[in-house]
């Protein structure tokens, strides 16, 4: 089994980190002292150096987004995306209420580099705790002279303001984030432009996840060479450093795991305590519901952004839900395809019409009434729905159908094939 010391959770369980004292006592806000010495083209030249990809799912550089603002005299914005809202992903809910003065110090050193004075944390609604815990740890980083007016005496200010949001998954996506956050209903922008050059009321804006920011005192206090050490394929050098692994499903200790980017998924799962006595791996799904599936042929396969697009799927938010012998994948995708109906905002005809239909689909196949002809529709809908859209929601919808489809037909014949039993033509 894989040995790895903790970075972004250590003394997680062991100490109270939401403790300010106790935080400081660990070394917390060294690293925002350190940065405070440097200039701020130099921390976003580090980060850049350390390859720090982003959390969220995409795994673009952090250091090259934070380049892409424009210096044009427009206030600057710096926007947490907090709204972690997709089912088996719950890393980041982890971070907020155990750990939340790490994110409150990677906020100060990020808005510090990019030379911004307003940052958001845009949290979902149902985390109110975890928004109270924010909001204590502000408060309580104020009182010590991190937050606020003329910061440790050096000229640089910083206010920080908890947003809950409506639960509306949706608002995951940057844009729809941003419209939510300025009051108007939460739906995908076109792009471009991006939020970099047009975001917040119109204004240069830096919109990362918490995973993503909580990263950023580690590389300033320990520097990048340190940082792009944290690997587990070395083969792969555009990606390392630390991650948590949000294992869920068929394990027997399911829950959150940190690990170097690069582990493979064989060592994942044995993490979480493997499977229960007796059954056999069937799929899993390796950065959340989004996701196509893999099979136990992709147990070797290294868990970063690369090599699990290669395998034909992709890290995504590495939520990673494992599904044994024992599990219908079609009641799987019958879950899927009701969350994303659901969660659809309805701006796109493909998304709002082709999320509604699959749910039916897979109801009527799952309630004994489908036919061959519905087998055709959904691999129809994947071509229809994918990469025509504003957003990736669609595309997401379709992910589990069509690597069910692809890798599973058996699965969806058989209901076929009994169903022809019940109803002979």
């Amino acid at each position: 089994m894989i040995q790895f010391e903790p970075v972004l959770t250590k003394g997680i369980g062991k100490v109270d980190l939401t403790d300010i004292e106790v935080y400081e006592a660990q070394g917390g806000y060294q690293a925002l002292r350190k940065a405070l010495t440097m200039e701020p083209e130099a921390i976003v030249e580090e980060v850049k150096k350390a390859n720090l990809r982003g959390r969220g799912g995409a795994g673009f550089p952090a250091g090259v987004k934070w380049s892409f603002l424009p210096n044009d005299g427009r206030p600057r914005y710096l926007t947490v995306n907090a709204d972690e809202s997709e089912p088996g992903t719950c890393n980041n809910r982890t971070l907020i209420y155990a750990h939340p003065h790490q994110l409150i110090e990677g906020i100060l050193i990020t808005a510090y580099a990019n030379r911004i004075t307003q940052s958001f944390i845009y949290i979902r609604g149902e985390f109110k705790r975890g928004a109270e815990i924010l909001m204590k740890a502000i408060e309580d980083a104020r009182r010590k002279g991190y937050v606020g007016q003329n910061i440790l005496g050096t000229g640089f200010s910083q206010e920080i303001t908890v947003h809950r949001g409506a639960s509306a998954y949706i608002c995951g996506e940057e844009s729809a984030l941003l419209n939510s956050l300025e009051g108007r209903r939460g739906e995908p922008r076109v792009k471009p432009p991006f939020p970099a050059v047009v975001g917040l009321y119109g204004c240069p804006t830096i919109i990362n996840n918490v995973e993503t920011i909580c990263n950023v005192p580690h590389i300033v206090k320990n520097g990048w060479e340190w940082y792009t050490k944290i690997t587990a394929n070395p083969d792969n050098p555009k990606c390392c450093g630390p991650k948590i692994f949000t294992v869920s499903g068929c394990v027997q200790r399911p829950g959150n795991y940190e690990l170097p980017m690069g582990v493979k998924l064989r060592d994942v799962i044995e993490i979480a305590g493997g499977l229960r006595p007796g059954r056999k791996l069937k799929a899993v799904q390796p950065g959340g519901s989004s996701t196509p599936m893999l099979t136990p042929d992709h147990l070797d396969v290294h868990m970063d952004f690369e090599s699990v697009a290669a395998a034909g799927s992709l890290l995504g938010t590495a939520a990673v839900i494992v599904y044994d012998d024992t599990v219908d994948l079609v009641d799987v995708a019958l879950y899927w395809a009701r969350f994303y109906s659901h969660e659809s905002c309805g701006q796109c005809t493909p998304c709002r019409e082709g999320t509604h239909w699959l749910e039916r689909v897979f109801a009527r196949i799952k309630e004994g009434g489908g036919t061959e002809s519905d087998l055709k529709m959904i691999a129809d809908m994947r071509t229809q729905m994918a990469g025509t859209t504003i957003c990736v929601l669609s595309d997401a919808a379709v992910a589990f159908p069509a690597s069910l489809l692809k890798l599973f037909p058996e699965e969806l014949e058989r209901y076929i094939h009994r169903a022809k039993e019940v109803r002979p033509a």
